[in-house]
Parts: C-alpha cells; structure tokens; sequence
C-alpha cells in the first residue's frame, strides 16, 4: 500500500524561542533517516512508556541536516519530512518535531540545549536516544552528559543500545551505499520496508509518445536520495491503485545528450493522463544501466525489450497478470 496521509502533527519549532509543540512529551532524540530497525527500536522505548507516563510520544529531528550548514556538504535525505511523518504513524508517534538547524543551534552548549530545547520547549520528561549519540556545540555532549544535565531537571534518559546484524551496525549509510548500487532488495531487506520517491507529473517534450512509449515525467523533490542510475521494473501508485511500470532514471544519452537526469515512467498495458497528478514510484529491480544507441530505433528495440522483462519480473513477484 501507498504510505497513507497523516493524521500526526509535523510541527517546526523555531530555535531559543516558546515551543509549539504538544507537551509534555517523551522524546525519541536523533536523525532517523530512513527509520531502519535501529530507529525503530529508540522510537519503541518512547512509545512504550509514553502512555504509562502520560506523555505525548514525540520525534524529535533537525531539518536541515546539519553538515548542510556547517559544512556546506549536500546531503540527501532517504525519506523527507512529509514522508517520515506517515512512517512514524503506525508506530504510535503522534509529532514530529523538526527543529531547525543553525550556526546559532550549532554553537550551543550541551547544558543550553537540554535546558532551551528539551526542557522548555518541549517540556519532555522522557528522553531516547541511541549509544552512539552526540549533541551540543562540536559535538561535546555525550549520552552521560544527557543523563547527567537531564536528571538535573527531572528528564529521565534511556540509552537504547545500538542494533547489529552479524558485526555490521544498521545504519543510513548502509542503505545510501545499496541504493547507490541499484540493490533494490538489500535496500527494501535494510529499510524493512520498499523504498519509494514520488512527485508531480509535469509536462515533458513528448519524444517518448511520438516513439510509441509514453513517459510520465516525475518531478521529484531535489533533497530526495535517488538510487543509481538506470533502467527499472518498477511499481507505479496512483492513489490507492498500483500499476506496473518501467522507469527509466537518469539522463537521456540517446536523445539528448546534454539534457539533465530525469525520472521517466512508463505504464505497462495502461494508457492514463497524468499530467498535474501526483505518481509514487517503488522500484523492483534495475534491469539495466544507462547506454547510448547509435539511434532511435535501437533505443525503442531495447525500450521493448524492458517492459518486457519489467512485465515478466513484476507478474512473477506480483502473482498476477500484468498489463
């Protein structure tokens, strides 16, 4: 199924300024991209004692990432605000606080910030955070340091212990490294969950309909890690229905040459306008990577060739008919 609208709070809260968000709360405390299981298990502690304590379980994350300001580093995000929002959901959160990151937030010290953030902004009484947490100007604070200035005002801290599979951390990192492979089950098998992006459908140049495959052309969100380039077997959702489809991600060296990555998507044995909508595409597997054909017609030849395998991949995974 499509991730679901929210009915979860996503709340920005301006920093050194009176919090709005619903308090008091228990806090799970950290960046959270890509809610792996090592997420999962800090926001489980939150929500498990949340309600014993009469607290309102709580996300609370920084937007942008902070090595963006810091460091002027881009750094994509594997799931955007809007989206963690509906992730966090079902398992029993009810906010999401993003608080922005600053030069300001940055040169706090460790006291400033639990006293400023977690304390009167939030009014938490319940702080999660993972063994290998640091907060505070240059990353001076430590859990002890957590605990330490939390007990001072009343926060209890838990320490949720890191989460391994065999001698390998979950982390993000582990799942940008599969995606930036095209491992599209190593990803989804990481995430617990398919990987998916989405985006508006905008008018294209129509080479793809003049071609006899007509592409929806996706604009997706700038800040959103994309996998590597190439050629998938891919599901397409419109609302609630899921299509079949083949995407192409990427550049257009056959065509144009110059012209900069796009997301492409074809629907298998399905004819829809879907100009102005709204498309959230899961890719399956890549088929191929990006290549150059000496013309038009080797490049609709292999295009063939994809929605075929693309078909062929997604019936058998689906185990019905597709097209």
């Amino acid at each position: 199924m499509p991730l679901a609208r929210p009915r979860a709070l996503l709340v920005v809260i301006a920093a050194l300024e009176p919090g709005q968000a619903k308090g008091p709360t228990a806090v799970a405390l950290g960046s959270f991209d890509g809610l792996h299981p090592g997420h999962r298990s800090v926001i489980a502690a939150v929500t498990e004692r949340a309600a014993q304590r009469h607290l309102v379980p709580t996300v609370v994350s920084f937007w942008p990432h902070p090595r963006e300001v810091l460091f002027a580093e881009a750094r994509l995000r594997l799931d955007l605000p809007s989206e963690k929002l509906a992730l966090l959901e079902p398992l029993g959160i009810e906010q999401l606080v993003l608080v922005p990151f600053t030069r300001e937030l940055a040169a706090l010290s460790p006291e400033a910030f639990v006293q400023q953030v977690l304390h009167e902004q939030l009014q938490a009484g319940l702080v999660v955070v993972g063994a290998n947490f640091r907060f505070g100007a240059g990353r001076s604070g430590t859990t002890t340091t957590l605990q330490q200035l939390g007990a001072e005002r009343g926060i209890e801290v838990q320490i949720q212990p890191l989460l391994a599979e065999g001698e390998e951390q979950f982390s993000s990192s582990r799942i940008r490294r599969a995606l930036a492979a095209g491992d599209l089950q190593e990803a989804t098998r990481l995430l617990g969950r398919p990987y998916r992006f989405g985006g508006s459908v905008v008018s294209g140049r129509g080479l793809g309909r003049q071609l006899g495959w007509p592409t929806a052309n996706l604009q997706v969100d700038g800040r959103k890690f994309l996998p590597l380039e190439g050629v998938y077997a891919a599901w397409a959702w419109l609302g609630e229905e899921r299509l079949a489809a083949v995407m192409n991600l990427g550049p257009q060296p056959t065509v144009d040459p110059t012209a900069p990555s796009a997301v492409e998507v074809h629907l298998l044995g399905r004819t829809l306008d879907l100009n102005g909508r709204e498309l959230l595409v899961e890719p399956v597997q890549l088929l191929r990577s990006q290549q150059r054909f000496e013309n038009l017609e080797a490049l609709v030849q292999q295009i063939q060739r994809d929605a075929e395998s693309a078909a062929a991949l997604l019936e058998s995974a689906a185990g019905v008919g597709v097209g």
